[in-house]
């Protein structure tokens, strides 16, 4: 592979794309089977924390980077075979299945946890907030885990084919 604008925003692209689901696989790991263990106020309130703590630099550049870095390198790709087809692959289910579940299916839980006053709640509504935000939560959570997976598969296989 040459060095170009072109291979240089591919690289770019299968880096973020692989870091975004190195962290949602971690998560999925290590942060979901620990929380499982917790009661459930301590639980609420550690997502709270994480929750806001995310919303950073670091993420940001990670979770926007990564489709607007395949998006540029498919439209590079335009005409270069299987390249192309993987790379709009790729792109298209990290916008789908990362991007879109994340936007409107894990963020809208994050801003109802967001809001509630934990301190306000007994003990059985943070049960019932707690079951009904956990299940969801996690099914959506592991959806865009194997989505930017399946992402940072196919643009990796892109390199070996431009």
């Amino acid at each position: 592979m040459d060095f170009s604008i072109k291979s240089f925003t591919l690289f770019v692209a299968v880096v973020l794309t692989g870091l975004s689901a190195g962290l949602f696989y971690a998560w999925s790991v290590s942060v979901i089977p620990g929380t499982r263990k917790i009661p459930d106020p301590v639980y609420l309130e550690t997502m709270q924390s994480i929750n806001r703590a995310i919303l950073n630099p670091a993420f940001f550049l990670i979770f926007f980077g990564s489709p607007l870095a395949l998006g540029i390198s498919t439209f590079q790709q335009v005409g270069g075979g299987w390249a192309f087809g993987l790379l709009l692959g790729a792109t298209l289910t990290y916008l789908a299945g990362t991007f879109g579940v994340t936007a409107l299916g894990n963020v809208p839980l994050n801003d109802a946890l967001d809001i509630l006053d934990l301190a306000e709640l007994s003990q059985q509504e943070a049960t019932d907030f707690r079951q009904h935000y956990e299940q969801k939560w996690n099914r959506l959570h592991q959806l865009r885990m194997a989505c930017s997976v399946l992402a940072f598969a196919l643009s990796l296989l892109a390199l070996f084919k431009v």
